[in-house]
C-alpha cells in the first residue's frame, strides 16, 4: 500500500482544502506558511506540541502575526516563547503536509496529525498520511528538505 500511495499521491487530493490561504514568501519572509482563514495552524498552539505534547487549540486573546499569517496561542507564556524564537516552534515546510512535500508538492495538514523529530515539529494531512510517513521518517525528511526549496517559491 505505501507503494501505491507514493506513486499516486492524488488520492489525497479528493478533499478539497477548504479556505486555504497561504502567507508572505517574499525575500526574506519565513513563509510561505499553509493557514487557514488567516490562521496557522488551523488556530492550533505551535508551541504547545512541544511544551504539552499535544496539539491545544490557540486562543484569539493569545495573537501574534508572523510570516504573513496569524498564529494563536494557548496562553501569553506560550505567545512570548514563539514571539522569542519564533523559527524554533513553526512547523517545518510552512505547516504543509510533510509527506507533500516529501512527495514535491504542497497539501493542507490535521493539526492531531503529528510528529517533533529532532526538535522540530512535523504535520501531515490525515492520520493515514501520518501512518505511511512515519514508515521511513529519514528518508521522506531528507527528500522533502531537498523539495522544499523549490515549492515555496512557487
Amino acid at each position: 500500500m505505501v507503494g501505491a500511495v507514493a506513486s499516486h499521491p492524488a488520492w489525497l487530493l479528493s478533499r478539497p482544502a477548504q479556505g486555504q490561504v497561504v502567507g508572505a514568501a517574499e525575500e526574506g519572509s519565513p513563509g510561505p506558511f499553509f493557514a487557514t482563514d488567516g490562521l496557522a495552524l488551523r488556530g492550533y498552539d505551535p508551541v504547545a506540541y512541544f511544551i504539552d505534547g499535544k496539539p491545544v487549540k490557540g486562543s484569539p486573546e493569545y495573537e501574534w502575526e508572523w510570516g504573513g499569517v496569524t498564529w494563536r496561542f494557548a496562553s501569553a507564556e506560550n505567545r512570548e516563547r514563539f514571539r522569542n524564537n519564533p523559527e524554533r516552534f513553526a512547523p517545518q515546510y510552512g505547516g504543509f503536509c510533510a509527506w507533500a512535500v516529501a512527495h514535491n508538492y504542497l497539501y493542507p495538514v490535521d493539526p492531531f496529525a503529528w510528529k517533533i523529530v529532532d526538535d522540530k515539529l512535523y504535520l501531515n494531512a490525515n492520520q493515514r498520511v501520518q501512518r505511511n510517513w512515519e514508515r521511513d521518517i529519514p528518508g521522506l525528511i531528507k527528500r522533502a528538505d531537498a523539495n522544499w526549496p523549490a515549492l515555496r517559491s512557487r
